[in-house]
């Protein structure tokens, strides 16, 4: 097992199932109370090892997400945003993403990864429509509303952001301006 904080919840109603599903960063698995303490640690092995086996295939490659921001650009954004890279990065603690107009570069907030894809794919959006409006004008925030699902992705990131207690990006919303 890795270092995942992990909750067991033994329950006198589950008779014979086990489950385990993530919440926030710990793994929570759910046990019959009439396990024995060796079957549990045994059973909390395997769930753990499952959920992270099934993290590890969902998650998105350096690769897999410029593949992903060129069909964005060209489904949502007429193929004008044109990225020379993306990646992930782990030093964003404040922004979803970044864009670097210059060199065409965008990079992603780890932070997002196991979030919907369609979240991430709002992020992609944004930062892809700064290759075409550098700020956050009404017109930038024309390019990032061609995303179908923008509004209900801004809403799951307030959310995210307003339960983990953290400060929303300057630029969450449209009308914000740039520092």
């Amino acid at each position: 097992m890795t270092g995942a904080e992990v909750e067991v919840r033994r329950s006198k109603r589950r008779r014979r199932t086990v489950s385990a599903y993530r919440e926030g960063d710990r793994i929570v698995v759910l046990v019959p109370a009439s396990l024995t303490r060796a079957e549990e640690t045994e059973w909390v092995r395997t769930m753990v090892e499952r959920i992270e086996r099934a993290e590890k295939r969902r998650q998105l490659t350096d690769e897999d997400l410029l593949t992903r921001s060129r069909s964005l650009s060209d489904e949502y954004l007429g193929g004008l945003a044109a990225p020379s890279s993306v990646r992930w990065v782990d030093n964003q603690l404040t922004r979803w993403g970044s864009c670097t107009p210059g060199d065409r570069t965008i990079r992603v907030s780890e932070r997002l990864q196991g979030m919907p894809g369609w979240v991430v794919d709002y992020v992609l959006v944004h930062e892809l429509a700064h290759l075409i409006e550098p700020g956050h004008d009404a017109a930038f925030w024309g390019w990032v509303d061609r995303y179908p699902q923008a509004d209900k992705a801004k809403g799951y990131l307030e959310g995210w952001t307003a339960a983990a207690q953290l400060e929303a990006p300057f630029d969450a919303l449209p009308g914000a301006e740039d520092a």
